[in-house]
């Protein structure tokens, strides 16, 4: 699991560093001539937030779904009941998962697609000794490739957020290349 705190960097420079990361990761999605769409529940659409507030982001950003509960997961990402009742919804089965249902709603291109999903325990309740508050897992998926990475961040409940936003953006930027 990697300890990052993207909380210090956020802190120093506030927003204007998450968007700073948003238009990096735009650049990126937008110059591979993909099309990216969001799975997102501890952040509850604060990725979806920072892309749309980009001026031209419909230009690569489809849209994203706030899928807070496993009913949804299943339905609409097509996350197996079994991954969610063996592994649980903060898992690295589930947001592969995710991501990679992300690819597969209405109107995404075959082919051209990036998927990023974030599941993760906000806090400042719902830790355990196994997934403590903080713990956040994210997937990207995009053509020819698929990974997903385990984060534990500290802070409050927004800064858990806003973390987990940072480290999706940054993994679009870096993982995704």
């Amino acid at each position: 699991m990697k300890k990052v705190d993207f909380q210090v960097l956020l802190e120093q420079e506030g927003a204007e560093r998450l968007g700073a990361l948003a238009s990096e990761a735009a650049r990126h999605v937008h110059s591979q001539g993909w099309l990216l769409a969001t799975a997102e529940s501890c952040t509850g659409g604060l990725l979806a937030h920072t892309l749309t507030n980009m001026d031209g982001s419909s230009a690569w950003y489809h849209g994203g779904v706030v899928c807070y509960s496993n009913a949804l997961k299943t339905g609409l990402f097509g996350v197996d009941q079994a991954l969610l009742d063996e592994f649980g919804a903060v898992s690295e089965p589930t947001v592969l998962a995710m991501a990679q249902g992300a690819l597969k709603l209405p109107g995404m291109p075959e082919g051209r697609g990036v998927g990023v999903a974030i599941s993760g325990i906000a806090g400042p309740t719902g830790g355990t000794r196994e997934k403590p508050v903080g713990t956040v897992w994210m997937a990207w998926a995009w053509p020819g490739g698929l990974r997903a990475e385990q984060f534990l961040f500290r802070g409050s409940r927004a800064a858990v957020k806003s973390q987990s936003a940072a480290g999706a953006l940054f993994g679009l930027s870096t993982f995704v290349r």
